[in-house]
């Protein structure tokens, strides 16, 4: 089964990847010539997924899905939400967004927050929305080399390390991401 993942990260393609079954080809944006930047201009991270998931169907006409994710910190009224990769501006930069993130929280006691990744698949006449949630905390300081985006400074509750301190295959067992694409893969095999 061929499927598309409607994405230009190369870091969360190669996430997802790492997580599909032998007998579903993954193919990337760059794989079906796809190279324009897909708006997300949905007031929620599900509407962001569903839109990009219905652009590549429409215009491309694959089976596909999209995910959408963002970080909601409890002490910033769940900010950044579904402005988590332009947080500190329109130009996703990881550095700039934890800076500001770690700003907006100096002196605050309350660091709790949660990763929520939606995935919207179009699958032959079918449109399901899949939800995987992570709850945690922001430490004061970055941590680790692996991953991306927030995951310096994003722990997990019940471990010990951020997410950019633990293997992939550990933040893929526990991490938002991970268990929505587990249940895409459920529906998919049944």
């Amino acid at each position: 089964m061929k499927l598309v993942f409607a994405t230009h990260n190369k870091n969360k393609f190669k996430e997802v990847k790492s997580l599909m079954p032998a007998h579903i080809e993954l193919l990337s944006l760059t794989d079906i010539g796809c190279f324009e930047e897909i708006a997300e201009t949905a007031k929620t991270i599900e509407g962001n997924a569903v839109l990009k998931a219905n652009y590549i169907k429409e215009r491309y006409d694959f089976d596909c899905f999209a995910d959408d994710t963002g970080l909601e910190v409890e002490a910033l009224n769940n900010e950044p939400g579904v402005y988590s990769a332009r947080y500190a501006g329109p130009d996703n930069n990881a550095e700039a967004n934890i800076a500001k993130l770690l700003t907006r929280l100096a002196g605050k006691s309350n660091r709790k927050a949660r990763f929520k990744t939606a995935i919207a698949l179009t699958y032959k006449t079918d449109d399901v929305l899949f939800l995987g949630v992570c709850d945690g905390t922001i430490t004061s300081e970055k941590k680790g080399e692996e991953g991306f985006g927030y995951d310096p400074v994003f722990q997990p509750d019940g471990a010990s390390e951020t997410f950019a301190e633990m293997s992939q295959s550990q933040k893929n067992e526990i991490g938002h991401r991970g268990k929505a694409i587990r249940q895409l893969i459920d529906y998919l095999s049944e």
